[in-house]
Parts: C-alpha cells; structure tokens; sequence
C-alpha cells in the first residue's frame, strides 16, 4: 500500500491525445491531476488552463513536484522510454501511451528501472478495460462459447493523414498499422486468449510517400517509413490461433474481432471503443443473440486510475507495463516475420488477466 488520499498525477505530452486524457482524469475523484508539461511550455500551459490543471512547465519543471506521485507519458512513441526513464529517475510510477516503447529491448529496461525502484509501470491500451471487452471476457471465461478455437481481427483503413493535423509520426518507425493500431486489437485478442507462442507475417507498403489533408500543413509530403498492410497468424499458448490483418491502405474501412469457439462465434465490438453490443451465434441458429455491454464506457484514462487504485490497495494494476510488453514482443515478432518470412517465436508471458467487476466505477470515491 502508497499513501492515501487521491493520487496526485501529471500529464506529460499535450498533444492531440490529451485532451480525451485531461477530460477524464480530471473528474475521476480518486485522481488528482496537478500538472501539465510538453516541451511546448505555452501549449502546457494552455491545457493546463482549459482542464484547471494548477501547474504546467517543462518537463523537468513537473517531475521536480513533490505531489505528483503518478505521471502519464502522452509523448510521441519515439520519446516514450526516455520520458518514462526520467519519470522514474524521479521516483514517479509511470503510465504510457501505447506502444511501451520503440522495441522490447527498451521497453525491458524501462521495466528492469522500475523494479529496481520499487516504482509501477502501467500501458495503453486500457479500451479492454472498458464494457465493450469486459463483457467479452466474462463470457469467454464463463464458457459461453466453449472452449475458444480461433479468432479472426481486422483493422483497416485509408490511413490517418487526411484527418491527422500533424501525422508524419504515424508512418514512422514505431507507428505504422502495426504498432499504432495493433495494441488495441492484440491486447485485446491476448485478454480474450492468452498470451501468444508464435507469428508468422507479410508486410507491404503501397507508397513511398503521402500528403497531409488537414489543418495548416494541409498539402505537404512526408515519408512512408513503415509496412502500411500487415497480415499475420497468431499462435496462442492456449492452442488457439488467429488471423490478424492491420492496414492503412483500405478504402474499405473494417474494424472486427470474432472469437470463435467450441460452441458458438462471438462478435466483439471495436477494441479502439469502449462500449457495443457484442453479437453471439450458435450452430443451427438463424439470427445471432445481442448481448449488452455492461460495465464502465467513460473512457481513455480508466487504465490509470485502476492503476493509481491499486497503488493505494496494494494490489496489482491490469494495464500493466508486462502486459504491455508482451504486447510489444508480438508486434516485434510480425515486423520480424514480415522480413524474414519465417515464423518467429514470442518470448513467454504467462499472467491471467482478470475482469473488472461490472460494478466498477470510475465515479466514485474510494480513496
């Protein structure tokens, strides 16, 4: 057990995903958001002001705050071990934006750091904490499908630069379809199955360049540093096996997970979501069952405050930075299969995710 009382928390980052972040933690009683850094001072200080955060400065301005105790690096993917490092140099426990890290080399000291401190790290995503996934889960692990066999996930689309003010960083290395959108849905195909053995993949990429749409760089090119269409096979410890394929490259957009078992197929909702209803179907049957998400949908953030929960209780945090990791290590093994083409293995993880109760709220006071 640390301290009591709300967990003091700063925001280190404040760009365009900060404000689903500051929305949220800042009504979250059991948070108390104190502080706001970027290296854009002024752009902290305009968030901070927006939310009623108190403080905003530089990054080493906010880790030097003796009340923040929890920070959440909101930094491109390329600063996230660095940021996470200085946060626990300064003895702050850490959450992260997905990914952990640029490759699991990094992201293992960032974890081998904060054991040696004693210090927590946490990860996006945290949407399979959210109804939608729970939901999922609790009847995955009540055997409303049997036992699971297969499942099959799909994330496609044009590709985000013609909405995106500023989204050269998501064609770079460590972002792509791969590592920006295949947190949600390989998070959520390990909650659902366990963790994975071995991959095999293809990866192409259909420009060398593209241009932003939108906001005031609308017109300008920029590299395509990334396979922009993966496709993989997925081979759980658990024995069962899935079909994954993440793209930029569709005009067809497509976001889908089924899971399908012994004794029926479940629809799940999109893994980037909360909430929806997930859909059932049994052999025989002519219409597939609704079944009704139940649980918390408020949001980005419910990860840190079930992590900042369990620094108070003592207990373990689900959107853990091992899970997070393991996450990476699959994502490493399809870049590495991609290039090869040889089937890779996935270094061993074995934890249990465990549900949320459905009565889980993120509104209440508890600390």
């Amino acid at each position: 057990m640390s301290g009591s009382g709300p967990v003091g928390v700063a925001i280190i980052g404040a760009g365009n995903i900060s404000s689903q972040y500051l929305g949220n933690l800042t009504r979250f009683p059991d948070l108390n958001v104190v502080a706001v850094a970027d290296l854009d001072v002024p752009r902290a200080a305009a968030a901070a002001a927006e939310y009623g955060v108190p403080a905003s400065g530089s990054v080493p301005d906010v880790l030097a705050l003796p009340e923040v105790e929890l920070v959440v690096n909101l930094t491109i993917p390329a600063a996230h071990a660095d940021v996470a490092l200085q946060a626990l140099a300064a003895g702050k426990h850490v959450y992260g934006e997905k990914p952990l890290a640029l490759d699991p080399a990094a992201a293992r000291k960032v974890l081998a750091e904060a054991n040696e401190r004693g210090l927590r790290v946490g990860n996006a995503p945290d949407t399979f904490l959210g109804a939608g996934l729970q939901t999922a889960l609790r009847a995955v692990t009540s055997g409303t499908i049997g036992t699971p066999v297969a499942a099959a996930a799909a994330f496609q689309s044009p590709g985000p630069e013609s909405w995106h003010p500023s989204p050269e960083f998501l064609f770079a290395v460590g972002a792509g379809p791969l590592f920006d959108m295949g947190p949600y849905y390989l998070t959520a195909l390990v909650a659902l199955l366990g963790p994975v053995g071995t991959v095999a993949a293809t990866g192409h990429k259909s420009r060398e360049s593209r241009v932003i749409g939108s906001g005031p760089k609308a017109g300008t090119a920029f590299p395509v540093e990334v396979p922009t269409h993966v496709t993989a096979l997925l081979e759980f410890r658990s024995g069962a096996g899935a079909t994954t394929t993440l793209s930029f490259d569709s005009p067809l957009p497509r976001q889908s997970i089924e899971i399908t078992g012994t004794e029926a197929t479940l629809l799940v909702p999109d893994p980037n979501q909360f909430d929806g209803t997930l859909h059932l179907r049994r052999p025989g049957a002519k219409e597939a069952e609704q079944i009704p998400a139940t649980g918390t949908s408020v949001g980005r953030g419910i990860g840190v405050l079930d992590m900042a929960r369990a620094l108070r209780s003592g207990t373990a945090h689900r959107a853990s930075g091992e899970l997070a990791l393991h996450v990476l290590d699959v994502m490493a093994a399809i870049a590495g299969s991609a290039q090869s083409a040889a089937f890779e293995d996935v270094p061993a993880w074995t934890e249990k995710l465990e549900a949320l109760p459905e009565d889980w709220d993120p509104l209440e006071a508890t600390l």
